[in-house]
């Protein structure tokens, strides 16, 4: 069994094609066909159910294929592990994100970290706080950049506290509230919210606050991520959002108003705690981020909490 040959199986499962697999894996259909042929054979099974129309996976196809992944991903670390011995940083970085992290410059971060080592391969992806979390845990991501509601914690992971945050008022600009300088959850609780789905950690910070006081509030319109949606929904006098003060400004269209018993939220960096690859070792040492012990409530181990990363 040949690990060029697993890469083979699981193109042709991900492009449901043996054409489309050959171009992806720049080999001629028929050398690619004949190695999964030779791998079948070995394995005693047929991986894939071939017709003229489709080619679908098996059951001992969709057995072997987490294991060949596994087995590929392993290769890797292998040869990163090696090549990072030497001095040489190469790879996969895969990198999780909120689409409101403000304690870290990712663009600029990446964009340094891609001069300083061109031979790894940096893989974005977006998602919320708690769907990261589990990625980093299982392994599916090497580093996550989140943020959480103050009584909430990273677990299972190792991480780091990068900065908190209150949230601020996001208003269109002939919305009443606009001309204020500041309001409290009294005052926001009669509007129409825009926010995130329920049991997000993005929601949580807020029906959290709003609960605390005593107050009930509508939001009408969920969208998945904060993004340019939200503010676009706001500034169509839709409703209004709660969002940190350090990303607010990233938006247009739109007016921002200090909260005076706002939420705080607070942004984390984390890893598995199986250990860094390599190439997430080095992107969190350029942004000032240790290999230091951690446990697993998101704050290093002797470092303080408050403790945050410059852009």
């Amino acid at each position: 069994m040949e690990l060029q040959q697993m890469r083979y199986v699981i193109a042709v499962a991900e492009t449901r094609s043996f054409t489309r697999a050959a171009e992806r894996c720049l080999v001629v259909q028929s050398a690619l066909s004949h190695q999964v042929a030779r791998l079948e054979k070995e394995l005693g099974a047929r991986l894939f159910e071939r017709t003229s129309r489709r080619v679908r996976l098996t059951p001992a196809g969709a057995a072997f294929l987490p294991a060949a992944r596994q087995c590929l991903e392993a290769a890797g670390r292998a040869a990163a592990e090696v090549a990072a011995a030497v001095g040489e940083v190469r790879g996969r970085l895969t990198v999780g994100l909120i689409p409101t992290v403000a304690a870290v410059d990712i663009p600029g971060a990446l964009r340094d970290f891609r001069r300083r080592h061109p031979a790894v391969r940096v893989g974005l992806r977006v998602g919320a706080s708690e769907e990261l979390v589990e990625q980093v845990a299982e392994g599916t991501l090497d580093l996550a950049f989140l943020g959480l509601p103050t009584t909430a914690r990273p677990h299972g992971v190792h991480g780091r506290e990068l900065a908190r945050d209150r949230l601020v008022a996001v208003v269109a600009p002939d919305h009443p509230l606009a001309g204020e300088r500041s309001v409290g959850l009294r005052r926001l609780s009669p509007e129409v919210f825009v926010d995130l789905p329920p049991d997000t950690a993005g929601r949580t910070q807020s029906d959290q606050a709003f609960a605390a006081a005593g107050l009930a509030r509508e939001v009408a319109f969920e969208v998945t991520t904060a993004d340019s949606l939200m503010a676009r929904l706001v500034g169509e006098g839709l409703g209004i959002a709660l969002l940190p003060s350090a990303y607010a400004p990233r938006l247009t269209g739109v007016v921002t108003v200090e909260v005076t018993d706002a939420p705080t939220r607070v942004e984390y960096v984390v890893w598995s705690r199986a250990g860094r690859t390599p190439a997430a070792t080095a992107f969190l040492t350029s942004l000032g981020i240790p290999d230091a012990p951690a446990d697993d409530t998101g704050r290093e181990v002797g470092t303080e909490a408050d403790d945050s990363v410059g852009e």
